[in-house]
């Protein structure tokens, strides 16, 4: 009994807050607007570890989860990483980790054709800041600034 309370405190503790969603919404096609996303990201020399296409995937699944609305005509979440930037924060404080990789949205909804959501989840006072201002200027970039 004391373990699972204990689990249960400590898993409450680790949840993650939610976060504010920075965003901006440009007009334009899906393809362009994560074509200029992937061009902001390449070009400061940082890889892009991992695309994940959440919108294919919650439509590909909406009937067998027993969804009945396309969330998203398209929706991506673009992962990557700034070894410099990460060792930074990290010396800085260790549990910074749990931020690595970084991750930017690009997104369309089925009630706004051409019009394309980019975004990221705010990151905490302090050193994380200069993250944020990295996101900042990547989806700047990518809507066209």
């Amino acid at each position: 009994m004391f373990r699972s309370a204990l689990l249960a405190a400590s898993l409450a503790l680790a949840a993650p807050a939610h976060a504010e969603f920075i965003s901006r919404t440009v007009e334009g096609s899906f393809a362009d607007v994560a074509f200029a996303l992937e061009n902001a990201i390449v070009g400061r020399g940082l890889v892009i570890d991992y695309v994940s296409h959440v919108g294919d995937m919650l439509e590909r699944t909406r009937a067998d989860v027993g969804g009945s609305v396309t969330l998203f005509t398209a929706a991506n979440v673009y992962q990557f990483c700034s070894a410099t930037l990460s060792r930074k924060m990290m010396e800085a404080d260790p549990a910074n980790i749990r931020f690595c990789p970084y991750g930017i949205v690009v997104m369309e909804q089925p009630d706004a054709p051409g019009k394309i959501t980019l975004g990221f989840d705010a990151l905490p006072e302090g050193p994380m800041q200069e993250v944020q201002a990295l996101l900042a200027e990547i989806v700047a970039e990518a809507a066209g600034d």
